[in-house]
Formats: C-alpha cells, structure tokens, sequence
C-alpha cells in the first residue's frame, strides 16, 4: 500500500492582488537554497550588503542554509536582524515543489518536483545503499539517449536542471528524513540515513556537466552538506569526449552504463554508441584521474533475456574490462508496458555473475528496488508523464461533451 508525502513549498506562499475581481498572483521572491557561494554573495550584493561584507555574510548564510537546513531566515541566529528582514522581503529558502512524494513497500521513496511551468523531473531515496542510503538525482527533465530498455529515454528532453535544481533535490530528501542537525541535537555520520549520492535519475549527467560540477561543490562541502566527492557517483551513457573531464572538475567516483561487450548490440541498445564506439569510450574511460582499487570504475550492465545474458557475453565482459579497476552492477531488468524485452531468469543472472567472480571482478546483482511506485532503474517520470496524458484526454473530452 503507498503512503504519499504532503509539503507546501515556500514559493507556492505568493502574495494576491485583485484585478477587475480576478485574483491574480504575483511572482514568488527567488530562493537561495540550492546556490553557490558565489552566487549566495551576488544575492547578498543585489540585497544591499556591501561588496567587501558580502562573502562573509554568505559564509554564514551557507552554514543555515546547508548544515542546518534551515527554511526560515528568521532561525539565522547570528545574522543581524535588519539584514535577516532585507533578505526575507526579496528572498526564500523555498525548495523545489513536491508534486508528489511516495513510499515503497520496501522503504523506497520517490519525490516528483516540479521545477518550472511544465518541468517536473524525479529524484529517488533507496535506503540500504552505500554506507546507509543511496539518492538517485536527475540532471535534465528528459532524455536525448533513447536506450531501448530505458522507459525514463523514451521521454523528450525538456532542458537541462540547473545546479540549484539539482542541490534541491538533496535538500527535499533531507527534509523528509529529518536529517537536518539543530544547535541541540548534533547528526554524527553514524547517524544519517542519506550517505550517497548518485547521478543516475532523469538525463545525461555529461550533457550538463558545468551544473553538475557546480552541484557536486556544493554538495560536497565540508560546511554544508557534506556528501564527500567519493560517495558522490555519476553515471554515462558513454559521452568519452568529456569522461576525464568530469574527474578532474568532480573528483566524483565514475560509473559507466554499459550493458553490450560489442559495438553492434551496444549500438541497438544505446544509440549513443554509434557517436563513442567501445574502442574510444574505453581509451577516455583509462584517463579518468586517480583510477585505482579504491577508485574503481562501476560497470552497470541491465539484464536482458536471451540479447546479452550469455555466458559468451560473461567471458567477453571480462575481456573488455581487463585492465580497468572495475566493479559490474549486474541489474535485472525493470519491465515497462510496451517494452520488447524481458528480464533474465535468476539462475541465469546468477552463472553470468559467477563468470565475473572468478575473473577477480565485484559483480553484485542489484536487488530491484521501488518497482511497485515506478522508482527503479529506468522507470523514472514514466507514470507521471502517462499520468498527465490521460488528464489531457480528459480535458479534451469534457470539453467536447
């Protein structure tokens, strides 16, 4: 049975004004949750304080707003109360809008948020992950890859999240885990359920790297948030001309979302390959910075009965990874209506793991998660968006009535 999660976002609060007897709503103040440090000083600038004052007053800010969490510039207890009023008046720690929030039978939460008139993407909290719990974040509202398994790429691409979209969702989880300290009840790391953070929602993580970078600072600071940049995973579809980069701006561990051993099937089932063929997805994939067995490379490789699950295709995986520190995620696959695939039988997912094994590799079968609320692997956005087809058909049909 699901449980949905209610919130009121700051920015839906707007001021009223009566026109002609239409009540007209008007535009909410910009909120600073989710901005850099640069970015909280212009705002800061833009509010008044002086230029030379402004970036200590946006290191105080940044301590409420990310280790504390704070929703209210009221609670900010050592900035001055004339300052707290400016910023009240042309500001909100608003997050983005929850539209819809849902708990799976096996604890896993999903957050539809809506980001803009029409752009709404979803982020996902899977508890028992990493060191205590995983959020699996979107970097774009749809998808240009259209992989063949994947419902979330058979979604258009709407535009890319910007850097404060993408910290937003963090902070919507934190909000729902209550994992946010106060002054009398410090969160020691042994106390948090949200420890990881992974880019393997919504989009192409390197289609949008300048904002993904700028979340991943952000996200990682040792004053805020405070995910360290190895709990902090992103995921490609295979973009080889900017894998290096991503490590040298990020430091953030690499996962590759492989799931073919050759260029012909890797072709049907991620198109992006005929761009970055395997030979040149694997020559960028050995530059990443500081690869090593404590930063190994994660291989996610979907299950797919009777295209890729071979013992052939076992053997040929360990061929390809040979001398890249790696770790495979073996995923069984995440049925959709419409799908042409189906998942692997167990036991046969189970002998491809074992071919893994022996080669010396990691390769854990990752446990479905969220399937009854659309959360797991590929399914993100994909009900919402059957969701507001069918109230469209609706409309149109009372219309004609």
């Amino acid at each position: 049975m699901l449980r949905f999660l209610g919130y009121t976002p700051l920015n839906e609060q707007a001021q009223h004004i009566h026109k002609g007897g239409v009540t007209a709503a008007l535009p909410s103040p910009p909120s600073l949750a989710g901005l850099s440090k640069a970015a909280l000083g212009e705002k800061l600038v833009a509010a008044g304080v002086e230029p030379d004052k402004a970036k200590m007053r946006a290191e105080q800010l940044w301590r409420w707003i990310y280790h504390y969490g704070v929703t209210n510039f009221a609670a900010m207890t050592n900035v001055a109360k004339e300052l707290r009023g400016t910023l009240a008046e042309h500001y909100t720690l608003a997050r983005p809008e929850i539209v819809t929030g849902q708990v799976s039978q096996d604890g896993t939460r999903k957050w539809l948020t809506r980001f803009g008139p029409g752009t709404e993407g979803e982020c996902v909290f899977i508890p028992d992950v990493g060191r205590s719990g995983a959020l699996c974040v979107s970097s774009q509202v749809g998808c240009t890859l259209n992989c063949t398994f994947c419902h979330t790429g058979t979604q258009k691409l709407v535009r890319n999240l910007s850097a404060a979209e993408i910290v937003g969702q963090v902070m919507i989880a934190r909000d729902a885990l209550n994992e946010w300290p106060t002054q009398a009840r410090p969160l020691n790391d042994g106390d948090r359920q949200l420890t990881n953070i992974v880019f393997m929602g919504m989009g192409e993580p390197l289609y949008n790297l300048d904002n993904v970078a700028e979340a991943i600072d952000t996200i990682s600071d040792g004053d805020g948030i405070s995910i360290g940049r190895r709990r902090i995973t992103v995921s490609t579809a295979g973009v080889a001309p900017r894998i290096k980069e991503l490590g040298e701006r990020t430091g953030a561990m690499l996962a590759i979302s492989l799931h073919a051993t050759n260029d012909d099937l890797r072709n049907e089932l991620v198109p992006l390959n005929k761009k970055y063929p395997l030979a040149e997805l694997f020559d960028a994939i050995r530059q990443y910075p500081s690869l090593g067995n404590a930063k190994r490379v994660t291989f996610e490789y979907v299950m797919l009965k009777g295209v890729n699950d071979t013992l052939a295709e076992a053997k040929a995986l360990v061929k390809l990874l040979a001398g890249v520190p790696a770790k495979i995620n073996l995923i069984p696959f995440n049925p959709w209506p419409g799908t042409p695939y189906e998942c692997s039988e167990w036991d046969v997912i189970e002998r491809f793991a074992e071919v893994l094994n022996r080669a010396g590799y990691s390769s854990p079968i990752r446990t479905p998660r969220g399937r009854d609320i659309l959360a797991a692997c590929g399914q993100l956005r994909s009900e919402s968006v059957k969701q507001r087809a069918s109230e469209r058909l609706k409309t149109k049909a009372e219309a004609e009535a």
